[in-house]
């Protein structure tokens, strides 16, 4: 019974390894924002047998760590591996909402205490469509 419990957990070890160096290899080849679903579907045609549980897990040691930076997107957790800044305008009559690009928030850094490492604004206001129908 020891004995089977001992393989049992080197097994275990193993394949937890083996499962955070293949999210480790996956993460490491994004260059934009991701979702875990998109992580979790790409490990998983390397290894089956991980769970989006592990995913979730993993990504939120990542983050514990700052090795990885997470926004709120159309009400879903997306993430980053690099702090970049993540900034929506939603228009107010039709509700459309698009990714918008600050290359620096400047004007702030005199109203905060600290560093910025990566930013998400969220603007709202009437779009031009809107603004043009009568």
């Amino acid at each position: 019974m020891l004995m089977i419990l001992i393989i049992n957990n080197m097994v275990r070890q193993s394949r937890q390894t083996l499962q955070k160096k293949l999210l480790s290899q996956e993460l490491a080849s994004c260059s934009s924002f991701f979702t875990a679903d998109e992580i979790f579907s790409k490990v998983k045609k390397k290894d089956d047998k991980i769970g989006i549980a592990t995913v979730y897990r993993f990504l939120k040691e990542m983050k514990k760590n700052e090795q990885i930076h997470s926004y709120l997107c159309d009400r879903r957790v997306i993430y980053s591996t690099h702090p970049k800044n993540h900034c929506h305008f939603t228009c107010e009559r039709c509700g459309k909402t698009s990714h918008i690009t600050l290359d620096n928030i400047d004007f702030m850094k005199k109203k905060i205490e600290g560093n910025i490492c990566h930013f998400q604004i969220d603007i709202c206001g009437i779009c031009t469509v809107c603004s043009n129908k009568k």
